[in-house]
């Protein structure tokens, strides 16, 4: 149980409902889309018959899941009948995916853990099962036994980088599509790859400080250590604070599903690296080691810590469960007080997120933030639905 004071229980409350007041006209506004982002203020949407299905940023997209996830929440939250019936709408456009294959890669969890798997565990709809079953097999086939790791991405077109070896620390979150499917068919497979990919993140990505690598290559014939990569960070051996939350949120998943206390203590490693690093404004940069100017930052990482942290403290003893929770909670209320957009102006809440501290785009919005602020606030509220 996660004990909090009179006060933040009634910052929770408040915002809890400015979350239901938003999500009330914006699933409606955007239900026939999948949005990534948004333009002036609406909604993309990476299932429109403009762009390629199978192209990088249409229907492949790997954060079209996010979508269906958050009206899943919402769903669970409220009881809506309304929020499963839209959720759905995008569920079923992403069979496409299905049919053609190519485009999809370790993503696939981000894509139907939160979709199909969160629509069978909430409803018990069999195609729902199906889906996500099929997902959780093709992840699975992604597995380099060699190495003990789940590649990432497929080949990149026009790039003469050489992927058949990299692993990434995002690949933690995938996971949980493999922890389900074990745990939903009784194949103990799928939680052994699932494992074994963890404990090889556990070796080469999280360094005796408890910062991450982004990004390692292996040789993929022979599984040995290749490189580290600084990916969407600053640059190799900086703090990517996304990958941050990726570690500690993904590390936390992989101890629920197991109990193997080694990933407690790795999440909690990366935790203490992360308090260590937060900003007196609780604004979270996109790298922890980033030059001081241009400020970048990423609000989006910022969610996915504060996940990472309410679930550590939900795991720990209460004498423990304080210093978690404070750092979360000032996370949150950074975003809401001042990086958050509440009215009808912007179909999105969270405000300046960035996908890499290299790219020429930066303080944009990303459903993915949205998708993790109010699974972190439900959290704190006692109303979520866990579908890691």
């Amino acid at each position: 149980m996660i004990a909090l004071s009179k006060e933040n229980s009634a910052w929770v409350e408040e915002v809890v409902k400015k979350i239901e007041d938003k999500m009330a006209w914006v699933s409606e506004k955007s239900k026939d889309k999948i949005p990534y982002l948004t333009v002036n203020g609406t909604h993309d949407d990476r299932s429109a018959t403009d762009r390629e299905w199978n192209a990088d940023d249409g229907l492949n997209w790997w954060t079209n899941g996010f979508w269906g996830g958050m009206l899943w929440m919402m769903y669970h939250a409220t009881g809506n009948g309304r929020y499963a019936e839209i959720a759905r709408i995008s569920e079923e456009k992403m069979d496409t995916c299905f049919e053609s294959y190519y485009g999809l890669h370790h993503d696939v969890g981000f894509m139907w853990r939160p979709t199909a798997a969160a629509d069978y565990q909430l409803t018990g709809n069999p195609d729902s099962r199906r889906r996500a079953l099929h997902a959780a097999n093709l992840l699975a086939g992604r597995f380099n036994p060699v190495g003990r790791f789940i590649r990432a991405w497929n080949d990149i077109p026009g790039s003469k980088d050489d992927t058949r070896g990299w692993a990434i620390i995002d690949c933690m979150l995938n996971l949980s599509l493999l922890y389900w499917a074990s745990e939903e068919t009784n194949d103990p497979r799928f939680k052994q790859i699932a494992m074994m990919h963890a404990d090889t993140a556990m070796k080469h990505f999280v360094r005796p400080d408890g910062s991450v690598n982004h990004i390692i290559e292996f040789n993929p014939e022979t599984g040995e250590f290749v490189r580290a990569y600084g990916g969407q960070g600053y640059c190799e051996g900086s703090s990517w604070t996304r990958g941050q939350g990726w570690g500690v949120y993904g590390f936390m998943i992989s101890y629920i599903h197991t109990g193997k206390q080694e990933y407690l203590d790795t999440a909690k490693k990366i935790a203490h690296y992360i308090m260590a690093n937060i900003p007196d404004s609780g604004i979270i940069p996109v790298d922890f080691r980033q030059p001081a100017e241009p400020a970048w930052e990423d609000s989006c990482g910022a969610c996915v810590i504060a996940n990472g942290l309410i679930e550590i403290a939900k795991h720990v003893p209460e004498l423990e469960q304080e210093m978690y929770l404070r750092a979360a909670v000032k996370i949150l209320k950074a975003i809401d007080k001042t990086r958050a957009d509440w009215s009808e102006a912007c179909d999105s809440i969270v405000q300046n997120c960035t996908a890499a501290y290299h790219n020429k785009d930066h303080h944009f919005t990303m459903t993915y933030a949205d998708f993790y602020f109010i699974e972190a606030v439900l959290k704190l509220k006692g109303n979520d639905v866990f579908m890691w």
